[in-house]
């Protein structure tokens, strides 16, 4: 964070300083006591199970120069530590998103904003990662995307930046126009509409509308850039607006489309994309159909800013996925398939499809809860289970009481009884595959992030 004068970060916030400390400025910003370092303004938030006000002095302790602070949650004493700056807001949270408007506001250069049902997270790495080839570009951490995480990732924008990558999550509706108002991209990019968090929303067409509110913002020299192939955003594409829309997508009649495309199974896609009326081949790793989408959305940044299709295509040989996202590890015996970071319907039914194309001997599934889907969570389940048979997976293993759907489903579709299985919890799943899995198979790993698969992909690796 460029250093930013104390009376200047009260104005942005909206609030008063109360005490002046030593130093005039702050250096970054933390809403987290462990984490704090020298310099940085402490924002202690509140929530449902906690109060950053009673950490206060553990962040003073780290180095925090200077301090936010409710009125009604914290008061100045004669015990208060004179040597920091404190500011008196009536709201911590709202002082955090202001701060970020004016700091954003600091910054000219490119921010391309992405949200989506499902890849939008690897579509943002994607996208950070090709431009990152030619310019200094700065993207969130993780899946940083909420009304907190945003405006850190905000604060990590340095003078030599050039680009600013930023993934927008939600639960429900005006959360993504928020974040879209503190980040105002020039470039917005929606990568489906699923079933990921229906029980908040709804429907779909509420999922839509919520995911729509990344356009909120933009203007006629501003771009959005949508799932062609996806009934929603197809609508969208037909509509009017004021923006620029682009559509990318499998079919051609999308604005950018791959064709030619080779599948190289678990070594990814080679695949050609017309560009200013020539075709040029790109190279993409990663399995699943899906990342091909994702790699188009790249292309399209990556040409819009300038980069050669040489470039893009050489920087798509050196990209890695996040952790936990259709990570492919090689073990003595056999492959997992670790996607453990999270799931939906349409997330879970890719990664089948994944594990089905792969070459190698059984095809074992472990499959967990899928959460946030309301009443529609048996249908979605349901839809994973008979994902399961098409896709002719050999093994299934359930963990939770939902994910006994998916198993329900597979075998009314006629997966063999004896080849699925209802585990309760991740150490009966682990009991269970040790116990199936030979030589030459595969072993797909998925669940909601609330599952905590990710226990069994490590304990996997260990015994193996």
């Amino acid at each position: 964070m460029i250093k930013q004068a104390l009376e200047i970060v009260a104005k942005a916030c909206g609030g008063k300083i109360v005490q002046k400390g030593l130093i005039d400025g702050v250096f970054g910003v933390s809403t987290d006591s462990r984490t704090t370092k020298n310099g940085d303004l402490f924002i202690p938030l509140i929530g449902e199970n906690f109060d950053g006000h009673n950490y206060i002095e553990t962040a003073i302790e780290k180095g925090a120069s200077a301090v936010l602070f409710q009125g009604s949650n914290f008061s100045i004493n004669k015990n208060t530590n004179d040597k920091v700056s404190f500011i008196e807001v009536d709201n911590t949270l709202e002082a955090l998103q202001n701060l970020s408007k004016y700091y954003r506001n600091l910054f000219t250069i490119p921010f391309i904003g992405i949200t989506g049902s499902t890849g939008k997270t690897t579509t943002k790495d994607m996208v950070s990662h090709v431009l990152s080839y030619k310019y200094n570009t700065l993207k969130n951490i993780g899946n940083l995307n909420n009304q907190i995480g945003l405006p850190l990732t905000i604060f990590n924008l340095e003078e030599n930046h050039e680009a600013c990558v930023v993934e927008m999550g939600m639960s429900g509706l005006g959360e993504i126009s928020d974040l879209a108002e503190i980040a105002r991209p020039e470039i917005a990019i929606i990568t489906n509409i699923g079933l990921s968090h229906i029980e908040h929303l709804g429907s779909q067409e509420n999922i839509f509308k919520a995911k729509m509110e990344i356009s909120n913002f933009l203007n006629e020299d501003n771009f959005l850039l949508l799932n062609g192939d996806d009934k929603f955003l197809k609508k969208a594409k037909e509509s009017e607006h004021t923006f620029n829309k682009v559509s990318i997508g499998l079919s051609e009649d999308n604005d950018l489309y791959a064709e030619n495309i080779k599948d190289l199974k678990d070594k990814g896609y080679v695949f050609d994309v017309k560009i200013n009326n020539k075709l040029y081949t790109f190279n993409l790793d990663q399995p699943g159909l899906h990342n091909v989408y994702n790699a188009l959305f790249a292309i399209w940044v990556g040409t819009h800013f300038n980069m050669t299709p040489e470039e893009i295509d050489e920087s798509f040989r050196q990209f890695k996925p996040s952790k936990m996202r259709l990570e492919i590890v090689k073990l003595k015996d056999f492959t997992l398939i670790n996607d453990a970071y999270n799931a939906s319907p349409d997330s879970m039914t890719a990664a089948l499809k994944v594990l089905s194309n792969m070459d190698g001997n059984k095809k074992i599934a472990i499959l967990g809860n899928m959460f946030e889907m309301g009443e529609h969570s048996e249908y979605g389940h349901r839809l994973v289970g008979e994902a399961a048979v098409t896709n002719n997976i050999d093994y299934l293993i359930t963990v939770g009481n939902f994910a006994e759907w998916i198993a329900e489903e597979a075998l009314d579709k006629g997966m063999l009884h004896n080849n699925v299985y209802k585990a309760q919890n991740n150490e009966e799943a682990l009991k269970t595959v040790l116990q199936i899995v030979s030589k030459g198979d595969i072993v797909l790993l998925k669940g909601s992030r609330g599952m905590k698969m990710d226990e069994i992909a490590t304990e996997i690796q260990e015994r193996s």
